[in-house]
């Protein structure tokens, strides 16, 4: 059976300008609600933020789910009920275990320029788990032309990953036009989702055409599959792919 590639296009997800925040929801978020996009796999929220300087979200709680932010541009100062206050930018990834609960804030450090990023919650499979906050940092040279591993399944082993209590695999990558990267598929259960971050970049992915800002639910693969993902874009194509079960 040949793998199943189903866009999600940039301008049919879930959109709320409010000003000081501009985002994009993958998945139904706050006031945007569509049964067709509740969950995929653990995935539960992909929401692709632009803030503008001086702003951001004030203390909120959040419980059970693991979230995590993925800088494109800017800083993005972060501070939460386990101590920690410190200001992420660009190559950083800082990653929170909500567990039995935590209360944070999320501000743009700069007083003028906006800062991208990408908010992400996966379910883990356990529930009340102690809270827990990291961060870790990759280089631009880590992403260029290749695939980064920045998440992966606790107990799993890796030189260098944020550990999740989950099935589920996250990695970056910037491509420049004309360059490639192939991802082996290990089991015919997998699911897979890519996300085009909104830079400019175009992708292909076995075949199917991306647009900047678009993702793709990618389903029934067979064992040892593959994903070729080329950038034809004139703009280095920046992307995130999640494979998870």
């Amino acid at each position: 059976m040949a793998i199943k590639i189903t866009p999600r296009r940039s301008e049919e997800r879930g959109h709320a300008n409010h000003g000081w925040l501009n985002s994009y929801h993958t998945f139904s978020f706050a006031s945007y609600w569509d049964r067709r996009f509740e969950q995929f796999g653990p995935l539960r929220v992909i929401n692709e933020d632009v803030v503008q300087g001086g702003t951001g979200f004030p203390t909120h709680p959040h419980k059970e789910f693991e979230i995590w932010s993925y800088v494109v541009s800017g800083e993005l100062m972060h501070k939460d009920s386990t101590g920690t206050h410190e200001t992420i930018k660009r190559g950083q990834v800082q990653f929170t275990t909500a567990g039995t609960g935590v209360t944070h804030s999320e501000f743009n450090a700069h007083p003028k320029n906006p800062v991208h990023f990408l908010q992400i919650w996966a379910k883990p499979d356990q529930s009340r788990l102690p809270p827990k906050y990291q961060t870790m940092e990759w280089t631009e040279e880590d992403k260029n032309n290749k695939l980064c591993l920045i998440i992966k399944p606790i107990g799993q082993a890796s030189e260098k990953a944020i550990n999740c209590h989950t099935d589920l695999w996250m990695y970056a990558s910037v491509l420049k036009k004309g360059n490639q990267v192939v991802h082996k598929i290990s089991d015919s259960g997998r699911k897979l989702y890519i996300h085009l971050i909104n830079t400019g970049g175009q992708l292909e992915v076995n075949g199917v055409r991306l647009n900047s800002g678009d993702g793709a639910f990618i389903t029934e693969p067979g064992k040892d599959d593959q994903l070729t993902v080329t950038s034809i874009g004139e703009s280095p194509a920046e992307f995130l792919l999640f494979d998870m079960k």
